[in-house]
């Protein structure tokens, strides 16, 4: 595993650093440990099992924030190929929150576009911590027209806290350029698949969300506000954070009983970023399971089939 430790991962840090010590000796005073170095492995092996099968809501919220957690130019670089950004709204500026453009897919062009985060203090700060301006949901609604165009399948990668509240956005435009994706999405005549890769944030997320897959890594969310956020409003304490990502139903498997999502990607125990690229393969399998279905279909009926799916959401009887 990468580094870092959430709390309720700590029984494995502590059999990771005896089994690192063990190598150690091992290496370097020629010492004949394998027995003690299966032993801990084993028993590693089984911990992770045993923490990760009995993970709650709000621990799948650490591991969809996790420091290591794949971004999606980590997925764009391993899944695609020849990837050619494209930047700019052509009405305001470049909004390096969103990464576009075109790249190859098991040599078929597609259009990809992705929420990426920062890794160190600089590209945090430069990608504004994933949250997008106005400009940058346009660039990407640019950017799935001229897939259209061509009639070439669009991807999303999901990966953000929400759109940025800011003052400067809000004057430019926030909710109606949010607004004006949603229904352009909508309407898209070219196959569009959508994956949550991480934290899908509210509104910052859906306006990359409509498609006619939605796809959601195993430890990534999808809510409309934060845990501790709701907890703030609902209990007046941000302690009940636990309680609040229970009952918001944020977690990949819940969205998929309710059928908000079509399909949720395994990751290995530990979360994506401690096996990158099993994730990106279990990620690379389904995108080429959904296009080639998705590949099928006219444009009218990829219209259809995306109003439809999302028409039966929140339908209800009593």
């Amino acid at each position: 595993m990468n580094g870092q430790y959430l709390d309720f991962e700590q029984p494995i840090q502590k059999v990771v650093e005896r089994l690192n010590e063990l190598r150690r000796v091992a290496k370097t005073e020629d010492l004949e440990l394998h027995d003690e170095i299966d032993k801990l492995e084993n028993k590693l092996s089984r911990l992770r099992e045993d923490i990760y099968r009995k993970i709650t809501p709000y621990q799948r919220v650490q591991l969809a924030r996790h420091p290591n957690r794949p971004y999606s130019l980590d997925y764009i670089n391993t899944v695609f190929e020849d990837f050619i950004e494209l930047h700019g709204d052509r009405q305001f500026r470049d909004d390096p929150s969103i990464v576009a453009g075109w790249a190859r897919f098991e040599k078929r062009p597609v259009m990809v576009i992705g929420q990426q985060k920062g890794r160190d203090t600089k590209e945090k700060i430069f990608r504004n911590f994933g949250m997008a301006h106005p400009e940058g949901y346009r660039k990407a609604l640019r950017l799935m027209k001229l897939a259209e165009k061509f009639s070439r399948p669009v991807i999303t990668l999901i990966d953000t806290p929400g759109a940025y509240p800011g003052i400067g956005a809000e004057e430019r435009g926030q909710a109606e350029a949010i607004a004006r994706n949603l229904r352009e999405m909508t309407m898209l005549r070219t196959p569009l698949v959508a994956v949550v890769i991480g934290e899908g944030g509210s509104g910052g997320a859906l306006a990359l969300g409509v498609g006619n897959r939605v796809l959601m890594l195993e430890n990534s969310i999808y809510s409309v506000i934060s845990p501790e956020g709701c907890a703030s409003i609902l209990w007046r304490d941000d302690g009940q954070k636990e309680k609040s990502a229970r009952a918001l139903k944020l977690d990949a498997l819940s969205l998929k009983e309710f059928g908000v999502v079509d399909e949720v990607i395994p990751e290995p125990n530990g979360g994506a970023h401690s096996d990158f690229r099993s994730t990106a393969e279990g990620l690379k399998e389904a995108l080429s399971r959904h296009l080639t279905q998705l590949s099928r279909l006219s444009p009218e009926e990829l219209v259809n089939q995306r109003v439809e799916k999302y028409s039966r959401m929140g339908a209800f009887k009593e």
